[in-house]
């Protein structure tokens, strides 16, 4: 059996190992990481040699960890690198190549459209009735995106949204609230099976899933960096977040916003960002949170979003695609019936 992971932001690592009377054999651990001294590659190898093959990614790294000598230095990977990479091996989990992927960045649509569409093509994924698909949003009109467990009175004002033109709208995936202003923005969302992600903490998925966008990032001249759990960003500030929602159907939708400009007076007043809330980002100011990409790179939306699509192109071969009728117009039903109405708006008041 035969598992890879690339650590994100960091180096590969690759295992083979064999399974002999439900136990691990005949491991080996390789890579393109920095490990001292040359010995403590052994260590490693014996310490994974004899596991139950039902142990966990956690139970994997603890044993590696355990048999390091004293003074050991891993660059570049962890202990806990290695433990993902055991499982995937042992689930067979595929990599980003061994799927046809498409690349799809179609009209402007309006914001509850687009979340529609999020679970449309996250189903339709699951379903196999679609290829895994990165999907550029457009959207027509600025809206306010609350996550599904936000409080609808606790996170927006509604003065403030309504003199600022913003739409109230709520996503199927958790996290924090998005203020999408025209052109202010730029979000994607990937649609991918599960088996992709296979192996991996819930945690580490979302590392995984954003490293393409952190390469982009980078070669761009942006020092971007992944901050657990969901956030992007830079030495001078958070960049943006992502949020993730798990089909039964085995579609994974993974979605990420990332500020291009923003008007931080306009933030506050439209969303109610406590002072704790702040406090714990170390700052006092909401708008000083967030440090735009156009401030960072001098460059047009359009620019940045090319070399985003350049960049997973590069990564995954993927050509470029568009919404079918059928599913557009899936989602206009499901515009109707759950994304437009006050039930589903105000689920958590």
């Amino acid at each position: 059996m035969h598992g890879e992971y690339k650590v994100p932001g960091g180096k590969l690592v690759v295992v083979d190992l064999e399974i002999e009377d439900d136990r691990i054999a005949r491991f080996r651990l390789a890579g393109d990481f920095f490990l001292e001294p040359d010995s403590a590659l052994d260590d490693i190898n014996e310490a994974v040699n004899g596991l139950p093959v039902e142990s966990d990614a956690t139970a994997i790294a603890a044993a590696v960890r355990g048999a390091l000598p004293e003074g050991a230095q891993l660059l570049g990977f962890t202990p806990e690198a290695v433990g993902t990479a055991v499982r995937r091996a042992l689930v067979t989990a595929p990599g980003w190549r061994d799927f046809d992927w498409e690349i799809v960045h179609d009209k402007a649509v309006s914001p509850r459209m687009n979340l529609a569409l999020d679970e449309v093509l996250t189903a339709r994924v699951g379903e196999g009735r679609r290829r895994p698909t990165l999907r550029i949003w457009e959207w027509n009109e600025s809206a306010v995106v609350i996550g599904s467990f936000q409080s609808y009175r606790n996170e927006v004002d509604p003065e403030g949204a309504a003199t600022h033109g913003f739409d109230v709208v709520r996503r199927i995936s958790g996290g924090g609230a998005m203020l999408m202003a025209a052109g202010q923005i730029i979000t994607y969302s990937l649609y991918v099976p599960a088996s992709l992600v296979a192996g991996m903490t819930f945690a580490d998925s979302y590392a995984f899933l954003d490293d393409w966008v952190l390469q982009a990032l980078r070669s761009l001249g942006i020092d971007a960096i992944y901050q657990p759990l969901n956030d992007i960003a830079s030495p001078t500030g958070k960049i943006g977040g992502a949020a993730q929602k798990r089909l039964a159907n085995g579609g994974v939708l993974h979605h990420a916003t990332l500020s291009y400009d923003i008007d931080g007076q306009v933030m506050t007043e439209v969303l109610r960002i406590g002072r704790e809330k702040l406090s714990d980002k170390g700052t006092a100011s909401a708008a000083k949170r967030v440090d735009p990409l156009r401030s960072q790179t001098g460059l047009e939306r359009a620019e940045i979003i090319e070399r985003f699509k350049d960049t997973f192109r590069s990564l995954t071969d993927a050509e470029t695609g568009s919404i079918t009728d059928d599913e557009y117009a899936d989602a206009e039903a499901l515009v109707e019936s759950k994304f437009a109405t006050d039930a589903w708006l105000h689920r958590v008041p």
